[in-house]
């Protein structure tokens, strides 16, 4: 039985083995590394997981959806086809499709995983994935930090040697910053910082609304059909920016056709809100860092980090260049890979040390003398400390005659207790006695895998200790079985169905974004290509998997050219073009 890694990401995910002495990532049954972290609800109930799913966020938006990530941990529900999930229910339900994959791919069950989260997660945000895992049947007893995975695989693919790093995690949804110190075999992570909120995502909205802006148009007024078209053509086009000096976007809505001409220096200037959040995130993690000493280097890592418009803004931050790591999008997944293989004891990674650091301070709320009616935060572990870390601290009565003590407890930097995330709370009872003669020390001790343990020890002699975990995602048995039930009966599409009925839907996205003889071909392409799968032809589409796709591309350029640039539009086909979908065995 297998150990795996998974880096659950907000714009798509991925699962990763350590085998044969290296982190080897588990394809998909589309052989690609990246599964998209979109879902979506079939007529029949059946679900896809993936790229077929992301294909529907323009044909099916009201049966699908994406980036769920940023809502865990919240009470939030979204509703696909009239079913009701939580994020947790839908990461579970991408963590199910991972399993499957894994299992299939390595030909064995697999008996854990490590995940990946965003190290700026709070509690509720790491109990919320836990609880994905174990809806979807994963054993998980270990989360690690993205940008520590990020670093890991890093020193130990480069071989890097003494350096002090910075890591800039810049992904679809999340921002991550960590400072990290390499000493021949320690990795140790001295300080992070993050934004749970800000990522790729915010550009493409900012490059939507100045899309509307210009046209005139009212993103909430627009069809969701048309509204997913959009940000689905901003994410291309922000990408396209990196190596063109211009992209164009379009949409055509009834007899009108609007458009965008974007442009490098137009992106930075969209960008602006976006970097000046980054800019606060990286300037707290250099302030919290333990040590002092100059960066060896700065290593961008996540999907959006390989932005040029992000590099720039970086070089004029730091005078210099940051460098992009190899494999930026997979790199995470590779250092989750390593953290399983270290959790196996696997013999060459048996000296490899990794240390990490608390994402948030830690405390409990306290008053400052005895008519004060607003508590504030008394911190026992600061943001930043290493991990595994404990302390303790003595706290008096206030009042004659108190018979307990109530201790709150509390994650975050605010100073009043209430503008922080409460995690639970402890009490404990003492004698009777004058103000400020009885007495309690609570002690804290958070370990590696971000589990809160807190005990408090009264001068009376009572003692409570409980470990922290939240009362709202942590279900009972009973509550947790129901959910898992909910998520069994779930039918994913089968294997082999995945990569067929990707074609269908990526054809039913163009049916819509075309008119006129595009129109027709995609028409004729649905028609001959749903026909196959509702009569069960698998061979036949073996067989013309290859040359279905080739005429999707064709189509998919068609849509993307820029006529205003002289692109290919479409017009009668050559001679020798065929579009007759009726092809010969």
């Amino acid at each position: 039985m297998a150990i795996i890694g998974i880096d659950l990401g907000t714009t798509n995910s991925l699962a990763c083995v350590y085998r044969d002495g290296r982190a080897e990532l588990i394809p998909n049954e589309l052989g690609e590394y990246k599964t998209s972290s979109t879902v979506s609800v079939l007529e029949n109930g059946t679900v896809l997981v993936g790229a077929a799913a992301k294909e529907r966020l323009v044909t099916y938006p009201e049966a699908t959806a994406s980036s769920f990530k940023i809502w865990m941990g919240a009470e939030k529900t979204l509703t696909l086809a009239g079913r009701k999930f939580r994020p947790e229910e839908l990461s579970a339900l991408v963590l199910r499709q991972l399993l499957e994959d894994a299992k299939r791919y390595l030909g064995e069950e697999v008996e854990e995983a490590v995940i990946s989260v965003p190290a700026y997660f709070n509690d509720d945000q790491r109990c919320a994935t836990k609880l994905a895992a174990q809806l979807a049947g994963l054993n998980v007893k270990r989360l690690i930090n993205e940008p520590s995975a990020a670093a890991l695989y890093h020193h130990y693919s480069a071989q890097a040697g003494n350096c002090q790093l910075m890591i800039v995690d810049f992904g679809g949804g999340t921002l991550d910053v960590s400072i990290v110190e390499c000493f021949e075999n320690i990795i140790e992570i001295t300080a992070i910082a993050g934004d749970n909120r800000l990522g790729g995502d915010d550009i493409d909205r900012a490059i939507v609304g100045q899309f509307c802006q210009e046209n005139g148009l009212v993103e909430e007024g627009l069809a969701p059909g048309l509204r997913a078209s959009l940000y689905r053509q901003a994410e291309t086009a922000k990408i396209a920016l990196s190596s063109a000096p211009a992209a164009s976007i379009f949409l055509q809505q009834e007899e009108r056709r609007y458009s965008l001409l974007l442009t490098n220096d137009i992106l930075r200037q969209l960008c602006g809100p976006v970097f000046r959040r980054v800019r606060t995130v990286i300037t707290r993690a250099m302030k919290d860092r333990s040590r002092g000493g100059r960066l060896s280097d700065v290593i961008l890592v996540g999907g959006s980090a390989q932005l040029k418009v992000f590099g720039d803004f970086l070089e004029g931050l730091f005078g210099r260049r940051p460098h992009v790591a190899a494999a930026p999008d997979e790199i995470v997944a590779l250092g989750v890979g390593l953290c399983a293989g270290i959790k196996e004891r696997a013999e060459d990674l048996q000296e490899l040390v990794m240390t990490d650091v608390c994402p948030f301070s830690l405390g409990v709320s306290t008053y400052s003398r005895r008519d004060d009616r607003t508590p504030h935060m008394a911190v026992l572990i600061p943001r930043s400390s290493m991990l595994p870390a404990s302390h303790q601290e003595r706290f008096y009565t206030l009042n004659d005659n108190q018979r307990g003590l109530r201790f709150e407890i509390y994650q975050g930097e605010g100073y009043f207790a209430s503008e922080n995330l409460k995690l639970g709370e402890v009490e404990v009872q003492v004698p009777p006695g004058p103000a400020g003669e009885q007495s309690a020390v609570v002690t804290f001790t958070y370990d590696i895998d971000g589990i809160l343990h807190v005990s408090a020890q009264s001068s009376g002699g009572d003692f409570r200790e409980r470990l922290i975990l939240n009362p709202g995602l942590h279900l009972t048995e009973e509550g947790k079985e129901q959910a898992m039930e909910r998520i069994r009966q779930i039918q994913l599409a089968a294997q082999g169905d995945q990569r067929d009925q990707l074609l269908l839907e990526r054809a039913l996205r163009l049916y819509t974004q075309t008119i006129g003889q595009g129109r027709e071909m995609a028409a004729s392409l649905i028609s001959y290509w749903k026909n196959l799968m509702d009569c069960g032809g698998r061979i036949q589409r073996r067989r013309d998997y290859d040359r279905m796709k080739e005429q999707l591309d064709m189509l998919e350029a068609a849509v993307e050219a820029d006529p205003l640039e002289g692109g290919v539009w479409f017009g009668e086909p050559e001679e020798d073009e065929d579009f007759d979908v009726e092809w010969e065995d």
